[in-house]
């Protein structure tokens, strides 16, 4: 088990950072919002603590979508005046918040998918106005970097699962540690203006996410970990590919 917590979510996050690098931190933040870290983490949760123990948990996943979110508008805004190290701790100061709020308010999965739902559509009209992608040269750090990030995020909360209890274990399995790496490591490779194209597009990811841990939650009733887990993969996928088809489509609406 061990083994598979210090190899899934790193690889995962290896492959992110490659294909920011080769297409721009626009589809490293889509990718960064599908469910890669959160849902490895509440599976592993699933199998050490149980089906009841999961399913509170991923309601206070599911929430903390506006946690997550409301981090990346605060490191954006900030990140036009401050260098990253301020700007990331301006962005933690309003996850643990947001995060204090949400941890003594008993969610149902409903009430939970409606406000990250919610999260979602406002969150890119908060953002700073988009600007075009200028590649740059990523530090040699970059990738061993993110993926211990995510391995150590991985195996801690898991851990700690047991001693935190099913709101704080839901909350911190959807603790930004993609969104703190992508964003620090492309504020300061690419510029601050390329922090908000990468939100933007972990938004567009994230409804997969908020996909994949509505059906979990609802199949772990009555299915075991595994078929409910690959049900709502493929569930994630198809949310996915039907957001993707309709921006195409919206997008080839519009006068040229």
């Amino acid at each position: 088990m061990l083994l598979l917590k210090l190899i899934i979510v790193p690889c995962f996050i290896g492959l992110i950072t490659l294909a920011g690098r080769r297409w721009g931190p626009r589809i490293a933040g889509l990718l960064g919002g599908l469910p890669i870290v959160g849902g490895p983490i509440i599976f592993f949760i699933t199998l050490e603590q149980g089906a009841p123990f999961a399913i509170q948990t991923t309601a206070l996943a599911l929430a903390s979508c506006a946690a997550i979110m409301l981090f990346g508008i605060a490191y954006c805004w900030s990140s036009t005046r401050f260098n990253w190290l301020i700007s990331y701790c301006c962005a933690l100061s309003v996850w643990l918040l947001v995060a204090l709020i949400l941890a003594k308010i008993d969610f149902s999965q409903f009430a939970a998918t409606i406000l990250a739902i919610i999260t979602l559509i406002l969150t890119p009209f908060l953002l700073p106005k988009p600007e075009s992608f200028a590649p740059g040269k990523p530090s040699k750090y970059d990738l061993p970097l993110r993926m211990a990030a995510g391995a150590f995020l991985t195996v801690s909360i898991t851990t700690l699962a047991p001693f935190l209890g099913s709101s704080w274990s839901g909350l911190l399995a959807m603790f930004p540690v993609i969104g703190s790496v992508l964003a620090v490591f492309t504020h300061t490779q690419y510029g601050a203006s390329q922090v908000g194209n990468m939100y933007r597009g972990m938004v567009r990811g994230l409804y997969s996410l908020v996909g994949y841990f509505f059906c979990y939650a609802l199949l772990l009733k009555d299915l075991n970990p595994w078929l409910a887990c690959l049900i709502s993969i493929i569930a994630a996928i198809t949310i996915q590919a039907g957001f993707e088809w309709r921006q195409r489509w919206s997008s080839s609406r519009k006068p040229h």
